[in-house]
């Protein structure tokens, strides 16, 4: 019956019984619709790349030179590079529509941007505005046959003929970024082309199904790219967003792959978990568009399905962030042949077939987008007219952000924000809000009377109630909370217009400067500022002596310094004092950072500069485990912050590695989510021992506590058996005590090292896990606890909420003269998690320095 079925299930891909044996070329005609002619002058992809559609997995670069190619050989298409990635390639936006279009391109998109200004919007006529398509293949590299389709698309778009083509691009712009993550998808090409046999190999065994960690999902750093639509910590999500907002689509596609044995999906997504903020006009259209998808795969056999699957409630997803802009967002997503052809559950998966679905649903989008254009450009209108109205309503006229002791961090959120198309301002003057003062040099302004009101909204809310429990991604991203600045949501009671003072056009990093002269006794700069362990880290790689004080103290005109002061003495270094002062002014400008030149080393007040209470600093030299085991997005958020922001040399050590390499090079250990059963405990115990820091983050940490290294203990959480359940509701009740992820708030000890550069005793950490660390024996070794009533923003389960209340966030465990710090979440989640960026850091650079006596683990036992 089985072969029966994978004989009845090849015959619908097209294929041939001997598919397992051998593949047949898959032309053209097998999926270019039947009622276009094709003008021959237009090259085929086979006749640029070489081979037919679906027979290899295209590289980025052969994409590239065919849409280069496309765009010479076309009138009806231009091409633009949009940015480069992280390994410097190109990414690029096409623009398809007719010549005619082609001629006024910039006065067709300035009116279709007036359409989301509701000053402008009532007086355009949108029965002549052609409506814009936004075509997004393979944010996942992984997930190629969207990529792979976007050949198929535009050459279609350029070579097909008659009437129905005509009309589509006189009344359609449409856009293509055929790869959206340039770096992951040629990572990917390369494995599975490499893995290829000549007769092609189906077992899903073969290596060809099985990539090399990291895998071809993610970009360089092995970030998402999929989840950095807000955050925009990526060139590949700023230069695609300044794009998306220089033309304001009507409708974005979002091309994705799934699991081998599925079929395929469209959105909508489950109706209960639609993000409240996108209005219901937004899933109607989403729906009445998913009929042209129906009707399409219909035709070619496909099976597929929606509203069952996937949702939009985190806007930072491709599919998701149209919606809070007025346009539909629709993610695709295709059962993944994973390779060139491999056996599922319902036959012989090929290439060419997910290929065939994916260029599928491309047109039927592009139909849909015609017959529907002026219901989806009155939508984008009404969006924004509605916004404005809702804004004048609300309760909450401004949001205020800033930071007295650390610009940096407000800064890069006013930055974010702006990318947003979301007017920020400065005070004007000075104001109190909840007895915290903002000033025009240390706050911004986010008036709520504007067109992006629903998007601030949904970067500035702190939603704790929701229609169901189980979320596709995180169910809190509140940015303020974020970047742990101060923030307050402004009413009429305390805001009117007037305060608004000069409107922020363009944003630099505060400058920094050295303060007092040039010294020839010594320098000192608080740890405050965001970028204080790059400055030190700049200081450490010149080979600059440096210092840390453990307590406060004075210094001579009276100003106060703080826990983790950084002192640079002027004697004994490697270079004179007049080299020493040029450096710490370029360091101190690089890192908006301002550096106190000192006189003397008598102060005032608190601790002298000779005192034993400033410690002498070690420069970090890291390992961080990566390969088997390792959760890749974790790993590659602490390699980002370390090597991209914080200018820090990392080295990166494969799991299978560790044992045979020599620890005695390295003084820190970075260990983020994962499981390391591979390597040899007894050597990494031996290790911490003389005198290593391990920080180990989510399961690493959980790793180290089952494997006795550090006296690290977590609750165990047992399973509710209290009563009869029905299966059905099996996946939704386990799926509500998952904590996808949500906002926390904590206390600090801001005394610890772990804390330095904190000046709030309250702090907001991400979670995303259920792991429950217990508190210590010892007073000093939880510098970071959840407070009694954690929830700060998102969905938490009432079992999981009281487990987490009062447990720690950060413990630190003494071994031999080395420390074990283990931290349950992970304080870089995604890049823009600044605010808890600085305990990660400061494990790094103090833990070196903790007291032994502050957790000191019964090594005995072990």
């Amino acid at each position: 019956m089985k072969n029966l079925r994978m004989l009845a299930v090849a015959a619908m891909l097209g294929l041939s019984p001997a598919v397992v044996a051998q593949q047949t070329e898959t032309p053209l005609s097998y999926y270019l619709p039947a009622q276009f002619s094709y003008n021959s002058s237009i090259p085929t992809p086979k006749d640029i790349l070489g081979y037919n559609v679906g027979e290899w997995h295209a590289s980025h670069d052969q994409l590239v030179m065919f849409m280069r190619e496309m765009a010479n050989l076309s009138d009806r298409i231009s091409i633009t590079e949009y940015g480069r990635t992280h390994e410097n390639r190109p990414l690029y936006l096409l623009t398809v529509t007719s010549p005619k279009n082609h001629q006024n391109i910039e006065k067709i998109k300035e009116q279709h941007r007036q359409l989301t200004d509701p000053e402008k919007s009532g007086s355009l006529n949108i029965k002549d505005m052609p409506a814009v398509v936004w075509m997004g293949y393979s944010v996942h590299g992984n997930e190629p046959s969207g990529s792979n389709a976007s050949l198929l698309a535009v050459y279609h778009l350029a070579a097909a003929q008659g009437p129905e083509i005509e009309k589509l691009l006189d009344e359609t712009i449409i856009l293509i970024d055929p790869s959206i993550n340039p770096d992951g998808m040629n990572r990917f090409a390369s494995w599975v082309n490499s893995h290829r046999s000549k007769n092609l190999v189906t077992d899903p065994n073969s290596a060809e199904f099985s990539e090399a960690w990291p895998r071809g999902r993610t970009n360089h750093y092995w970030f998402d790219l999929n989840r950095d639509w807000l955050p925009l910590q990526h060139p590949e999500s700023k230069g695609r967003l300044a794009k998306f907002h220089e033309w304001k689509p009507n409708v974005l596609t979002d091309h994705h792959e799934m699991g081998t044995n599925s079929t395929f999906f469209f959105q909508p997504g489950i109706p209960s978990r639609n993000n409240p903020l996108t209005p219901e006009s937004n899933y109607k259209l989403t729906q009445k568009i998913g009929t042209y998808h129906a009707k399409a795969l219909d035709k070619i056999g496909s099976f597929y399905y929606t509203e069952e699957s996937f949702d939009d409630f985190y806007f930072g997803k491709g599919s998701t962030y149209p919606d809070i802009n007025g346009a539909v967002g629709i993610l695709f997503e295709q059962a993944s042949s994973r390779g060139h052809a491999q056996e599922s559950v319902n036959g012989v998966l090929t290439f060419p077939f997910t290929i065939r679905n994916q260029f599928t649903t491309t047109l039927s989008t592009l139909e849909a987008a015609q017959a529907m254009r002026e219901e989806l450009l009155a939508h984008q209108r009404d969006f924004y007219k509605d916004a404005l109205n809702e804004a004048k309503k609300a309760g909450t006229k401004a949001y205020v952000f800033g930071s007295e002791k650390d610009k940096a961090r407000a800064y890069h959120l006013a930055e974010i924000i702006r990318q947003h198309q979301i007017a920020v301002y400065r005070p004007k003057e000075s104001f109190t809000v909840d007895k915290v003062t903002y000033t025009p040099e240390n706050a911004y302004i986010i008036p709520t009377d504007q067109p992006q009101y629903k998007l601030i909204e949904a970067m500035f809310e702190k939603r704790t109630t929701f229609k169901d429990s189980l979320f596709y991604d995180i169910s809190a991203w509140t940015f303020p909370l974020a970047f742990d600045l101060e923030h307050a949501a402004l009413s009429s009671r305390n805001f009117k217009k007037s305060q608004l003072g000069q409107k922020v056009e363009e944003l630099s990093l505060p400058a920094g400067e050295v303060l007092g002269g040039k010294s020839d006794y010594a320098y000192a700069f608080e740890w405050h500022g965001y970028y204080a362990p790059r400055a030190l880290n700049q200081l450490m790689d010149r080979g600059i002596s440096t210092r840390v004080a453990t307590d406060k103290f004075t210094g001579a005109d009276g100003k106060q310094f703080d826990y983790g002061t950084i002192l640079i003495p002027v004697s004994g270094q490697s270079i004179n004092a007049d080299q020493l002062h040029q450096v710490l002014q370029e360091v101190a400008q690089q890192n908006a950072l301002q550096v106190y030149a000192m006189g003397t080393g008598f102060t005032p007040q608190g601790i002298k500069l000779g005192s034993p209470m400033v410690r002498s600093l070690e420069q970090p030299r890291i390992m961080m485990l990566v390969g088997d085991g390792v959760n890749s997005y974790d790993a590659g958020e602490a390699w980002h912050l370390m090597d991209d922001r914080f200018g820090m040399r990392p080295v990166l050590v494969k799991t299978t590695d560790f044992n045979r390499s020599d620890l005695s090079k390295y003084n820190v250990l970075v260990m983020a989510e994962g499981s390391y059963n591979n390597i040899s405990k007894d050597k990494l115990r031996t290790w911490v021992q003389q005198g290593g820091t391990v920080v180990g983050m989510g399961g690493a940490a959980k790793w180290l506590s089952d494997n006795g290294i550090g006296n690290i203990t977590f609750k165990k959480v047992e399973p509710d058996t209290s009563s009869q359940r029905a299966y059905a509701d099996l996946e939704n009740a386990e799926g509500a005590h998952v904590i996808g992820g949500a906002i926390f708030e904590t206390k600090l000890d801001l005394t610890h090292p772990l804390a330095y550069g904190y000046t709030d005793a309250k702090l907001p950490i991400f979670r995303s896990n259920t792991l429950f660390m217990e508190r210590s024996k010892s007073p000093y070794a939880n510098p970071v606890m959840y407070t009694s009533e954690p929830l700060m923003a998102g969905y938490i389960s009432k079992p999981n909420l009281q487990r987490v209340k009062n447990t720690a966030a950060v413990d630190v465990t003494a071994l031999g003269a080395g420390k074990v710090i283990a931290m349950p979440d992970n304080p870089n989640f995604r890049a823009f998690w600044y605010g808890t960026n600085k305990l990660f850091l400061n494990s790094i650079f103090f833990g070196q320095i903790i007291s032994g006596n502050s957790a000191r683990a019964e090594e005995a036992a072990h």
